[in-house]
């Protein structure tokens, strides 16, 4: 069996170069790949298309990335809690495609999939069906929209095994299992990494067969994208 482990962060990117394309996982700030996005800050690279539900916070996850100017377009659903990311679409400076997040989500497990297209009905009679193709099926409009695939897909997993086998716990399941599975190239970092073999089978979400590189993670911070409290 084929050990997949690497030492750390910055020898897993470490073939990731200037205009490449990433999917990146997580929801908010939850199961980011944390220790991947500031390898890829140390190393630099430029003119990266971040394929992502949102771009973290200014100063956390992607938001990083993008003060740095290391991204040269962002495709995504949500900008929200981004000050910097909204500063820099509005002003021009970044390219950036806003996809409805179920849209987002279907592009990229089609991707995965090997479905070059698909047929929605989100998005159709507003903006984001501007230069598509819309066909009518049982009476009502669909839009077509095309998969996605990058050349690389960084992911985080609660625990994996050196064969590539992961387990993701809870919502930090998110986008990344349809990630791995679209990306050339599959970059896994887990809390815990234990020998093949030890992980349940009937427990793996995302096979080993999909993941070419994989190490343990290391001081991860798990921030909370916005802390709402109650004054009782």
């Amino acid at each position: 069996m084929i050990n997949k482990v690497v030492e750390n962060a910055d020898v897993a990117i470490n073939d990731i170069s200037d205009g490449a394309v990433l999917m990146l996982g997580g929801f908010g700030l939850c199961g980011i790949p944390e220790n991947c996005i500031l390898a890829l800050l140390k190393k630099g690279v430029k003119d990266l298309t971040c394929i992502s539900n949102n771009a973290g916070v200014d100063d956390f996850g992607i938001g990083l990335m993008l003060k740095a100017r290391q991204v040269k377009k962002m495709i995504s659903s949500y900008v929200g809690e981004n000050a910097e990311f909204e500063r820099q679409l509005l002003s021009g400076e970044l390219e950036v495609d806003l996809i409805p997040q179920g849209t987002l989500a279907e592009r990229i497990r089609a991707g995965g999939a090997g479905i070059p297209a698909f047929f929605t009905p989100a998005g159709v009679g507003t903006e984001v069906a501007e230069g598509k193709e819309v066909r009518s099926f049982g009476g009502k409009q669909y839009l077509m929209e095309l998969w996605l695939r990058a050349d690389f897909a960084l992911i985080k997993a609660w625990k994996g095994d050196t064969a590539g086998n992961l387990i993701f716990k809870g919502t930090a399941r998110n986008f990344s299992p349809m990630m791995a599975a679209a990306g050339k190239i599959t970059i896994a970092e887990v809390e815990e990494l234990v020998p093949a073999g030890e992980l349940d089978p009937n427990c793996i979400h995302t096979p080993g067969i999909y993941v070419k590189r994989i190490f343990e993670g290391k001081n991860y911070e798990k921030r909370i994208e916005k802390i709402t409290v109650s004054k009782n």
